[in-house]
């Protein structure tokens, strides 16, 4: 951790459907701080690299195509090249093309100066798989969230249900283990919980007391450093 920052940064990383950006966006409402949801860069990626018919072994090809993208946050909204695609990429295959993307290291590096672009005053809260180990690794508090895989299925079964897309669960934790294992056995990045990190698993906990976890690390934390 750092002392006295300038602008204080929440780490929160874990793997998907953990409920992490659920967590880390009422935590940023609840503090006024900007919000990073790194794991849509890497879905607008994913998009982006089948509308323009480039293949995940292009790296520099994909390289050259994130960094010619014009993407928006505007509320609760994303845009790429002025069009909505906030519907589009949060399909189960965009999640799945956005850890095959994840693991290109030209992506990443691509991706790097774009994320650190989103820590403005007064703070951020950053969620995705290396927010705490590579993007933000001074950042003044850092949390892996995580639930366990049978209960994470079921959290994606239900909100793929409440959008009325049908899904079959079996096949849901199929897909999230292998991306499980993608994320965790990558060279650049891998999925891992940083040294100082705190570990929250929700597997028993609901979403309210999550954010009132991190929201009391946090303020135990800038006493300490004087934030």
């Amino acid at each position: 951790m750092v002392s006295n920052p300038t602008f204080p940064v929440i780490a929160i990383d874990g793997p998907t459907a953990s409920g992490k950006g659920t967590v880390a966006q009422l935590v940023a409402n609840h503090l006024g701080f900007h919000y990073l949801d790194s794991g849509a860069l890497y879905r607008i990626v994913g998009l982006a690299s089948l509308q323009n018919k480039i293949a995940l072994d292009q790296g520099l090809a994909l390289a050259e195509m994130t960094k010619s993208l014009r993407i928006e946050f505007k509320e609760n909204n994303i845009y790429l090249d002025n069009q909505d695609i906030t519907e589009l990429i949060r399909t189960e295959e965009m999640g799945l093309r956005a850890s095959a993307v994840g693991a290109v290291p030209e992506v990443r590096l691509a991706l790097l100066s774009l994320q650190k672009s989103f820590l403005r005053a007064p703070g951020l809260v950053a969620d995705g798989r290396d927010m705490a180990t590579v993007i933000f690794p001074n950042a003044v508090l850092k949390v892996f969230l995580t639930a366990s895989a049978k209960i994470r299925a079921e959290r994606r079964f239900k909100q793929l249900k409440n959008k009325g897309i049908s899904a079959n669960i079996d096949i849901l934790l199929s897909d999230l283990l292998a991306r499980d294992e993608r994320d965790t056995q990558r060279k650049d990045a891998p999925l891992l919980q940083a040294m100082d990190a705190h570990l929250l698993d929700t597997s028993e906990m609901d979403v309210e007391k999550a954010v009132q976890k991190v929201i009391f690390w946090y303020q135990k934390v800038s006493k300490e450093v004087g934030i």
